[in-house]
This record gives structure tokens, C-alpha cells and sequence, in this order.
């Protein structure tokens, strides 16, 4: 008889206080998954918030393009300020930089992936007028340049080599930020290491090379917002070493004698090299 009662009282189907203990548990297992999905869902629709926060860039602004953005978060570098390794065929060249004063502390807060801003110090409107003004004079003065839409950000203006070395997103040399001041632009890597260690940029999150290249160049770098007429002067020095190592040696016109081989043959080089190497066969 004791047996049976307690049977009973540990069987699923008998009422306790009118609620099965089967009930119960359903109750249990889904008060669970509320407080494990909840915040879960809570932390996307907020990042998502973020994303859009950002303004347009290269990826559309929709959920779609956010889910993108976020598989890529996971591949993201975990100190953008330290110097990428360079590749074999660089490794030893001297970059356009000769050096760079260092940037006074501190960095700035950056955010996002694509698009990749800069949240703090941001350039004021009259020191982003003379930026981009000389961006684009140096695009139109310059015969181995152009100003064109960004092919990276899809809107804005960019600068490209009208005969890039390496014809990542069509040449494209740099493009500013009119939302912060920022630049996005690519570098030989001794330029990028010289830019890092003085503290006026930081790596893009995705700048790892290999098969990232397919979304940005390994020498991938944000340049932080000028904060004065000083600074401005900096960053541009800055540009014309990505013209420089884009263009392959000839992007920019006060090209130093020793420092015209950015470390890629130009494109018309490159023809010449294929059209004796055949002749000679």
C-alpha cells in the first residue's frame, strides 16, 4: 500500500494543487528558454540598432546586410593596432614614409565593420572641407590620379590611380568619411606599421590578407579624423603614400628619386616585362 501511494505521488498525471508535475516541467523548460533567447534577441535588435547608427557604407543598410556583417565580426582582429606581417614580396622595402610625428593620445573610439567609423574626435566641418579639398586638388592636379565615387563605400568620393599596380576595387587609392572625418585608405606595409606606431590609425577589422582580400586589402587603414590644420597636413602625407604605393611608384608628383618602386610594377611595366619575355622566346 505504501508502495503504491508513492507511486502516485511521483507520477506525472496526478494533480499537485491542481498542475500536473508535467506541466510544471513544460513551464520550467519554457521560462528557461525565455531568459536564454530574450536577451539573445534583445543583443541583435540593439547591434542591429548600432549598425544602422553608422550610416551608410559599402553594405546595404538592411537585415540582410547587417547578418553579413555580423559572420564577419567573427573573424575580426583582436588588436587592429599592431603592424600586419609583410608579404614575401615586400618584406624588406622601404615604404614612402620616412616618418611621422606621433598623434596626441588618445586614440579615438572607432566602431562597426562595414561601415567601419570613427565614434569619437571627430573632425570639425571646416577641417573636413580642407581634406577633402585637397583630396580631391591632388586627384585633379595629378594626371596618374582621379576623383570618382568610392568603390569601397559606394557613396562618397574616393581618389584612384588611373593605372593601379594592384587593382583592388578599381584602383582605389582612399576615401573620406564626411561623418567623422575618417579615411580609409591602403598602404606598403612599412607605411602602415610607421602610421600605427605613431598612433593615426588603426587597421580595418577585416585587413588580414589572404582570402579577406576579397573584401578589403590586406594594408587596409583607417586614419583617424585631422583635429586642426596641423593634423590635416599630417593625414594628407598619409594619402599621398597610399597614391604612391596604389600607383606603383607614380601616383603622386613629389615622388622622391629613391622611393619610386612602391614595391609592384605598374600596369604598363607589367606589359612591357610580358612583351620581351615573348620576344625572347
Amino acid at each position: 500500500m505504501r508502495e503504491l501511494y508513492s507511486n502516485l505521488a511521483f507520477s506525472p498525471t496526478v494533480p499537485l494543487d491542481g498542475v500536473s508535475k508535467l506541466q510544471i516541467a513544460k513551464l520550467g523548460i519554457a521560462f528557461t528558454a525565455i531568459a536564454i533567447i530574450l536577451p539573445f534577441l534583445l543583443y541583435i535588435y540593439y547591434d542591429y540598432l548600432a549598425f544602422i547608427s553608422l550610416g551608410p557604407g559599402g553594405t546595404p543598410p538592411t537585415f540582410a546586410g547587417f547578418l553579413r556583417v555580423e559572420v564577419l565580426s567573427f573573424f575580426a582582429l583582436r588588436n587592429p593596432y599592431t603592424a600586419a606581417e609583410a608579404p614575401e614580396r615586400l618584406k624588406g622595402q622601404p615604404g614612402y614614409l620616412d616618418s611621422l610625428e606621433k598623434r596626441f593620445p588618445p586614440r579615438p573610439h572607432t566602431r562597426g565593420i562595414a561601415p567601419h567609423r570613427q565614434i569619437t574626435q571627430k573632425a570639425s566641418k571646416d577641417n573636413f572641407e580642407r581634406l577633402a579639398s585637397a583630396i580631391k586638388r591632388m586627384g585633379a592636379s595629378n594626371p596618374n590620379l582621379l576623383i570618382g565615387t568610392s568603390c569601397f563605400e559606394k557613396h562618397g568620393t574616393g581618389l584612384f590611380s588611373i593605372s593601379p599596380a594592384k587593382r583592388t576595387c578599381k584602383g582605389e587609392i582612399c576615401h573620406a568619411h564626411p561623418s567623422d572625418g575618417s579615411l580609409h585608405l591602403t598602404l606598403h606595409p612599412a607605411d602602415a606599421r610607421t602610421v600605427l606606431e605613431a598612433g593615426w590609425g588603426e587597421r580595418h577589422p577585416i585587413a588580414r590578407g589572404g582570402w579577406f582580400e576579397r573584401f578589403v586589402p590586406g594594408g587596409f587603414i583607417m586614419c583617424y579624423a585631422p583635429r586642426d590644420e596641423r593634423e590635416v597636413e599630417t593625414v594628407l602625407r598619409i594619402v599621398r603614400a597610399a597614391a604612391w604605393f596604389v600607383s606603383g611608384g607614380d601616383g603622386v608628383v613629389d615622388i622622391k628619386v629613391d622611393r619610386r618602386d612602391s614595391g609592384y610594377c605598374s600596369a604598363t611595366d607589367a606589359s612591357e616585362e610580358v612583351s620581351a619575355s615573348a620576344s625572347n622566346h
